[in-house]
């Protein structure tokens, strides 16, 4: 079940270093891109099918050609390892034991855009982690791997890390770039059309670490090895975080398409303590909630997450057992949500600290079928009515345990009328 398409070095000891890296075909696949065309780099990804690893799932290969060609302004790749989702670690698996297949990653994709400078912004929190990527991007410079020169090619690439503040709305794209250049980390609206993004005013691209990390599999072996895995619709692996009362909890990468329970029983090794499963958050805690029933029909893909009713989103699960109440987590995640709203929005703003505060009410035994009816009906006021999709995604999680343990609400009532 187990693949190795990003994970591949991981168990290596030391691989972080440059030393152990080289010792180890670190860059391979420098070579044979330059032996390419950037416009065949690109179509070579979007043959690929790879998609953003970040929660949206968008084609990344498309996301390359919206680059303006012959551009006079310069072109930057901006890499998003903000990852502040609850229930997500799997980016920050790559910071720690292989930074030098992200850094490898940058070159290609760089490469493609014709960029030459790439800022990596690395969550606040992610201290070791941003440490540690530095000095895999020092120990390359100095080796000749990134600068003037790649590996003595003609072609420039500089890297920068950027640290955030802790600002979970600056893992939206467009509110990173504006933490980026300086700025308060609010999301910007969205062009009417299909464009790329801007950086001061210049053409950039903004993927998921974990995206930029598969790129150098896909230029040295061909689409062709990448799409052997997954399905059709959702070709490729992905890192997939497991967190909760499991016996083997930890990060996996997968092949698109196995179901969610046999990877919960085969790898994470089934519930500890002989619990029952109770629900699963399948990627990252603004996904909507699966019932152990829906667990069983789920599966690991894109489409049929869809399908099913939720979303794949980053791949983070969230295990939750028989004795957990769901009213005690819809009250820690909408905590989380109310703090993390940017305020830009007066439905997020206002809609994530209603629903806290209804939330409080129910625990103290002071709600009543009627706050119910108003959480409901405050999830639809956030739905599709705010400059990013933060709102939308509290409402999917909220509305989803609401909808699907009702009766846990309900026991809370001191007046069930």
């Amino acid at each position: 079940m187990l693949v190795n398409v990003v994970s591949k070095k991981f168990d290596i000891p030391d691989y972080h270093t440059l030393e152990v890296a080289l010792k180890n075909n670190a860059y391979s696949s420098i070579p044979k891109l330059f032996t390419m065309k950037p416009e065949e780099v690109t179509q070579e990804v979007v043959n690929s099918g790879l998609r953003g690893k970040g929660g949206g799932g968008a084609a990344c290969g498309p996301k390359w050609q919206l680059m303006p060609k012959d551009d006079p302004r310069p072109a930057y790749l901006i890499v998003n390892g903000d990852e502040s989702e609850p229930g997500t670690f799997k980016d920050r698996q790559i910071f720690q034991y292989d930074p030098h297949l992200l850094i490898e990653g940058i070159i290609c994709s760089c490469y493609a855009i014709n960029a030459h400078d790439a800022y990596i912004y690395i969550r606040g929190e992610y201290k070791f982690f941003s440490d540690r990527v530095e000095n895999a991007i020092q120990e390359a410079l100095e080796a000749g791997i990134i600068g003037d020169k790649v590996m003595g090619h003609d072609y420039r690439v500089n890297i920068t890390v950027h640290r955030g503040a802790g600002a979970y709305i600056c893992g939206e794209k467009s509110a990173l770039i504006e933490s980026l250049e300086g700025k308060r980390g609010h999301p910007r609206l969205k062009p009417h059309g299909k464009e790329c993004e801007w950086f001061f005013d210049n053409p950039a691209t903004v993927n998921n670490v974990e995206t930029i990390a598969t790129v150098p599999f896909i230029v040295e072996n061909g689409y062709e090895a990448y799409t052997a895995y997954g399905t059709k619709t959702s070709p490729g692996t992905m890192l997939f975080a497991m967190s909760g009362p499991v016996k083997n909890p930890g990060v996996y990468e997968l092949a698109f398409g196995n179901k969610m329970i046999d990877f919960l029983n085969e790898v994470g090794g089934g519930m500890k303590d002989g619990k029952k499963l109770k629900a699963i958050i399948p990627g990252g805690s603004s996904c909507p909630i699966l019932t152990a029933e829906e667990v069983q029909e789920a599966v690991l893909d894109y489409e049929s997450m869809w399908d099913i009713g939720s979303t794949l989103g980053t791949g983070g699960m969230i295990v939750i057992d028989e004795d957990t109440s769901m009213v005690d987590v819809a009250k820690n995640l909408i905590e989380f949500y109310h703090h993390e709203s940017c305020g830009q929005c007066t439905p997020c703003r206002e809609g994530c600290g209603w629903i806290d505060n209804i939330l409080s009410k129910i625990l103290a035994g002071d709600g009543s079928q009627k706050d119910l009816e108003t959480i409901l009906d405050v999830c639809s006021t956030m739905n599709g009515k705010t400059v990013c999709v933060f709102a939308p995604a509290v409402k999917d999680i909220i509305q989803s345990i609401v909808k699907k343990f009702p009766h846990e609400f309900v026991a809370h009532f001191k007046n069930q009328n």
